[in-house]
């Protein structure tokens, strides 16, 4: 299996194992109610499903994200060229247009 689909796939189990930890803790220190209300009613299992699937998507596309940024290479070298980000003000000349008809006005 090529790294990349199993560095994905890593990821993925990580942040679908943190949505049941997430939402197992929601449904039993009973924030907000929710865990009543998945309880007690006929489409609780539903609900359980779509919040463990939806914060799993979340959770899961946040750990890929944060493992194909750490990706990158830590090396601080200059062998680049770097771009020049001195900025100097430079002055150029405004024609303003007076509406003499409205004295102080302009257009």
């Amino acid at each position: 299996m090529p790294k990349l689909i199993h560095l994905y796939i890593r990821h993925i189990a990580i942040g679908f194992s943190l949505s049941a930890v997430f939402v197992a803790a929601l449904v039993g220190f009973d924030v907000a109610g929710l865990g009543h209300l998945i309880l007690a009613s006929d489409a609780g299992i539903l609900a359980l499903a779509m919040l463990f699937v939806f914060n799993g998507l979340v959770f899961a596309s946040v750990q890929f994200a944060f493992a194909v940024m750490r990706m990158g290479s830590d090396s601080d070298d200059d062998s680049g060229p770097r771009p020049n980000l001195r900025l100097e003000p430079i002055a150029l000349p405004v024609r303003a247009q007076i509406d003499r008809r409205f004295p102080g006005a302009r257009r």
